[in-house]
């Protein structure tokens, strides 16, 4: 069995491809969560932004732990939500190259799927730049791993149909994982800096440390101009949207009750 197709719900779509957005430099990862419906068709309707424990341009690697705790979190959000939920995907993102997988992205994919055969990965490819427009673009595939005719232990890229649904609204858990990004970009940072610090063994070089340390100052202010200026005027302008809309639904709510008021008195009268 595999997956037929693959729907993601608009907002865990808009968290994806922000955290993608979130650095040029190295790839960044998460698992996707959703259900399976009776023709194979994956719906992920939720998700898991990963820390990442070591940064490289081109390879991002998911532990045994995470998929844990990734497994946990669905089984709480299917007790909340009251219907089936589990771990059915990952994405990660591929800066600068293109959106198809690589042999190492298509090897990772057929792993995932001996757990689940209907396990699939998304990838987005985003900072390409459109040699005829010279715009920016950002590219989605959503992909699964079959194994090669020509060996028994090669595998090559089935492209699996991949679709957007329509949200108008982002959902709290989704919404909760939009907020917390900003913390993980910076834990990781963080852990990067102190992994650097030397101990009393090592050898104290002053001018090293002084690199270093403005290395992470310097990330910690990327991340809080791209991501935590940005995600807190975001965030400002939709509960500023919300309140329009709940006021107007209030005005709304108030007019049909007169409305309806008016109609049962014009009914008690005539009887």
């Amino acid at each position: 069995m595999t997956a037929e197709g693959c729907v993601l719900a608009a907002d865990v779509f808009s968290v994806c491809l922000t955290h993608a957005l979130s650095t040029e430099r190295e790839e960044i990862m998460g698992l996707l969560i959703g259900e399976l419906d009776k023709r194979s068709v994956v719906h992920i309707s939720a998700l898991v932004i990963l820390q990442r424990s070591d940064k490289t341009p081109d390879r991002c690697e998911i532990s045994p732990e995470q998929l844990t705790d990734a497994a946990m979190y669905a089984d709480s959000l299917q007790q909340k939500l009251k219907r089936p939920m589990r771990v059915l995907g990952w994405y990660h993102s591929h800066p600068h190259i293109t959106v198809w997988p690589s042999h190492v992205d298509v090897r990772t994919q057929a792993d995932y799927q001996m757990m689940d055969p209907c396990f699939v990965g998304v990838i987005f490819s985003v900072f390409n730049i459109d040699k005829q427009t010279q715009e920016s673009q950002v590219q989605v595939t959503c992909f699964q791993s079959v194994t090669n005719l020509q060996g028994a232990h090669e595998y090559m890229r089935r492209e699996v149909p991949f679709f957007v649904q329509k949200r108008s609204t982002f959902e709290p858990h989704n919404l909760q994982s939009l907020s917390s990004m900003p913390q993980v970009l910076l834990t990781e940072e963080t852990l990067a800096y102190k992994s650097t610090i030397p101990t009393e063994k090592d050898e104290k070089n002053l001018v090293t440390q002084l690199y270093n340390a403005s290395v992470y100052s310097a990330s910690v202010c990327h991340v809080m101009d791209t991501m935590i200026g940005p995600l807190m005027s975001s965030l400002t302008n939709r509960l500023t949207e919300n309140k329009e809309s709940t006021k107007k639904l209030i005005e709304e709510k108030k007019r049909l009750q007169e409305q309806i008021d008016a109609i049962n008195k014009a009914n008690t009268d005539g009887s």
